[in-house]
Order: structure tokens, then C-alpha cells, then sequence
């Protein structure tokens, strides 16, 4: 663990959740998936192919692959599309701090129940302690978010401290693909009535690719419990100073007892 990102880490201030338009592909399917702790919930392509996110372990305490994970996180940690929070909740309740993104209120709600802090943002917004988070987290195929992974790279750079730390979870298989995906429960799941979005699915060498391309430093990878991971280091010095940003707030609404999900579509 890096004292030096210690010493950067953010300040997560006091404040209240911000009143956003949602998105039409982040509304109701996963809101309710959410709040009932389960699925079945899709991605669906335009051929109709469907890919099935797992709810029940979003939903769920932090795993024994989540902890490895969270062992391995530096200083202050971004969880860009932290879902219902589970490992928001992980860190906090080991004294990590740790701040929860994601567009959509529910996960945000859910987060803060379990005693994590969240904000209702997307990555590609302002950001509180932009420039100074240790670590930034990619889980649970958010490399996806955007559908642009040099972009996504590329943003989550800015947010890091110089030399910070970017974890990612990759597809088990190599593929680089870049679709429009509907967000469908398993009543709908051979239409759709949200609109698509822009979406990526990375295997381990796509992603390496992308970020030697942007500049990383590949800094590790493994595997456990089925999943796939890489670890990246961002650059030790900044090209361009970043400018100030305090446009952000945090909720402050905080559970007693942190107890730890995963998003389906950004931060």
C-alpha cells in the first residue's frame, strides 16, 4: 500500500445527492433488479444475442475474489459503476475510504444503505479529488462503460494520482467488441423497450492493448473464482496540470454497519 497515495487521498466532504436526469436505459429493469436482489436481467444486442448479468452476486456480500481485489487496492479508491456496492461497503467496513459512482439512483440508494458513500455520476463528469485517487476500480465489465475503451482509459488517468493504480476485470476470452446493447429483464428479453447505449466487452489482451496504446504500465493479472483480472499503473508524471474541480457532492447519508454488487451500466 502506497503511503504517498495515502497522503493525496480525496477529500469526501459532506453534501447531498445530486438531482440528475436518468438515463432511459438505466430506469426501471435494473432499478427493480436491484431492489429485489436478483434477476434475470440482459444485455441484449441487435441480433438478439443476450448476455446475463449476475444480479444475485452484485447484490450479494463481497466474495473471496472480491477481497483479493480489495487487498490489492492503494490509498483512496474510485469504484466507477459501483452497482448496488459491494465493494464500496468492503472497504469501508476495513477503513478504506472509498467512493461509490454510478447513474443510477438505485445503485447509489443501495450503496449508501450499506453504509458506503456514492454519488450519482457519471465517470465522464466532474468528479470530486480528480487527479488524486489511488486506486480506480473497472469491475464487473464496466470496461465497457461508453462503449469507448481508449476513452474510458483515457478519463480514468485524469482521475488517478500520478503512478495510481486502475483494476479491471476483462471477459474470460479474448474479444474486442463495440455494440449498441439494450438493458432487458427476461419478460422482454426478445425486444426491448429502453433505447440502446454504447457498449464494450474486452478480454485480457484487447485491454492491454488499449493501454500500452494510452500509456500504462501493465502492472499484474490473474485469474480467481472464473473471473479475470488486470492491474494498470498510469503515468508517474501528468502531461498537462489538471484543473481544480469542486462542481461535485457526496451524499452524506451513512449506515451504521457497512455489509457489502456491480453495475450494469455506468458510472
Amino acid at each position: 500500500m502506497s503511503t504517498a497515495h495515502e497522503a493525496a487521498a480525496p477529500s469526501a466532504g459532506s453534501g447531498r445527492l445530486l438531482d440528475l436526469p436518468t438515463p432511459t436505459w438505466g430506469a426501471d429493469p435494473y432499478a427493480d433488479a436491484l431492489r429485489a436482489g436478483r434477476g434475470p436481467l440482459f444485455l441484449r444486442r441487435a441480433d438478439g444475442w443476450l448476455l446475463p448479468l449476475d444480479v444475485e452476486r452484485w447484490c450479494a456480500h463481497a466474495d473471496q475474489t472480491d477481497l483479493e481485489v480489495v487487498e490489492r487496492c492503494e490509498g483512496a479508491v474510485l469504484d466507477i459503476g459501483c452497482g448496488p456496492g459491494r465493494l464500496v461497503a468492503a472497504l469501508g467496513a476495513r477503513g478504506r475510504q472509498a467512493l461509490g459512482i454510478d447513474v443510477s439512483p438505485a445503485a447509489v440508494d443501495r450503496t449508501v444503505g450499506l453504509g458506503g458513500q456514492a454519488l450519482r455520476r457519471s465517470v465522464f463528469e466532474p468528479l470530486p479529488g480528480e487527479g488524486r485517487w489511488g486506486t480506480a476500480l473497472l469491475l464487473d465489465g464496466n470496461v465497457g462503460i461508453g462503449g469507448d475503451p481508449a476513452a474510458l482509459l483515457a478519463r480514468t488517468a485524469r482521475l488517478l494520482a500520478p503512478g495510481g493504480l486502475l483494476i479491471a476485470e476483462t471477459a474470460p476470452v479474448d474479444l474486442d467488441e463495440r455494440v449498441d446493447v439494450r438493458l432487458v429483464p427476461a419478460s422482454d428479453a426478445h425486444g426491448g423497450s429502453e433505447r440502446p447505449f454504447p457498449w464494450a466487452r474486452l478480454g485480457t489482451p484487447a485491454l492491454l492493448r488499449y493501454a500500452r496504446d494510452g500509456g500504462w504500465r501493465a502492472a499484474g493479472q490473474w485469474t480467481s473464482g472464473g473471473r479475470c483480472f488486470v492491474v494498470l499503473r498510469s503515468r508517474s508524471t501528468r502531461r498537462i496540470p489538471e484543473p481544480p474541480n469542486s462542481t461535485a457532492v457526496i451524499s452524506s447519508h451513512r449506515a451504521r454497519k457497512p455489509s457489502p454488487g456491480r453495475p450494469v451500466a455506468d458510472a
